[in-house]
């Protein structure tokens, strides 16, 4: 470079370079008004009590008799009655609460990984494959989002008695699995997240469909799928119309359908009800906790993804 172009591009010692005020001056912020800004921490705070005190009173509930409940104030400690309630509790279930919550977690994890399973593969089809009757089968999944689950429990419970499923593990299992919402979001996820070039090119490096689905297709709706299995084993866990016309054994019961049965004696143990539900609650809140992370993730992959 000569020297009259080093002239003309570094400024002489002293001498201020003009500023360009279209690249100097800083954005417009887009940062929420204080007006704007105390009405979402309101909001925050109004939705972060809507669903801890719920908790805290049930925890609260879960130490207390019959009598202290009425007679006392209900978002506090009165004397201490854990351990009566947890007797009474194994008394008033014949010690069989644990293997109803046993039964809750069987149902919920069986249901929820087939489920997610069969969720994403067929999303998956539906969004990257072409075949007949395609728009009938997205229009019945949508159907399917609008019916309510209470509306299919007595048709359900006709065909499994027809079966001769009643009664067992399946009567329960196979309804739960069963997610419309599942499906059409791993069609939503595989259609933005799955890239077409990508199956492409493991198509024209040999790799079979299966091959594809399970080694590629999963890794990368994997957000997805711990999304749609959250949602169907809450699902199941918190189901209590269909255990109620399926399962009539004591050995099958889920934990929501035997504390039904602690509250429908004449004068029941309410302490020891809530002491129940707060431990049936437990294994929801260790699994939000634990999978909270993968959720978060794949929500902030999602938002960058173009």
């Amino acid at each position: 470079m000569t020297a009259t172009a080093l002239a003309t591009t570094v400024p002489a010692p002293g001498r201020r370079r003009a500023r360009r005020p279209d690249l100097d001056a800083p954005p417009p912020s887009i940062a929420p008004g204080p007006v704007a800004r105390a009405f979402g921490i309101i909001a925050l705070v109004v939705a972060t009590l809507y669903f801890l005190v719920p908790v805290y009173w049930l925890v609260v509930a879960s130490t207390k008799d019959n009598t202290d409940l009425t007679s006392t104030f209900g978002f506090w400690f009165a004397e201490p009655n854990l351990v009566a309630n947890y007797d009474s509790l194994m008394g008033w279930t014949q010690g069989l609460f644990w293997r109803w919550v046993g039964n809750s977690l069987f149902y919920s994890v069986s249901a929820g990984v087939i489920g997610t399973l069969f969720a994403v593969m067929a999303g998956y089809a539906i969004a990257k494959f072409a075949f007949p009757g395609k728009r009938i089968a997205v229009g019945i999944i949508m159907a399917g989002l609008l019916l309510p689950v209470a509306l299919l429990t007595v048709p359900l419970y006709i065909e499994f008695h027809a079966l001769g499923l009643t009664n067992t593990v399946w009567a329960i299992i196979i309804p739960s699995a069963v997610s419309p919402f599942g499906v059409f979001l791993g069609m939503v996820y595989a259609e933005s997240s799955v890239s077409t070039e990508l199956l492409e090119a493991a198509r024209i490096d040999g790799a079979g469909e299966a091959r594809i689905f399970f080694t590629i297709v999963l890794r990368l709706l994997g957000p997805a799928m711990v999304t749609i299995f959250l949602f169907i084993f809450v699902a199941t866990w918190n189901n209590f119309l269909l255990p109620l016309m399926m399962i009539s054994s004591q050995d099958l019961k889920p934990v929501t359908l035997g504390l039904y049965g602690m509250m429908s004696y004449f004068s029941p143990d309410k302490g020891a009800v809530m002491l129940g539900a707060l431990l049936g609650v437990i294994p929801l809140i260790l699994l939000f906790f634990t999978l909270q992370r993968y959720w978060r993730s794949g929500l902030a992959a999602g938002a960058v993804k173009g």
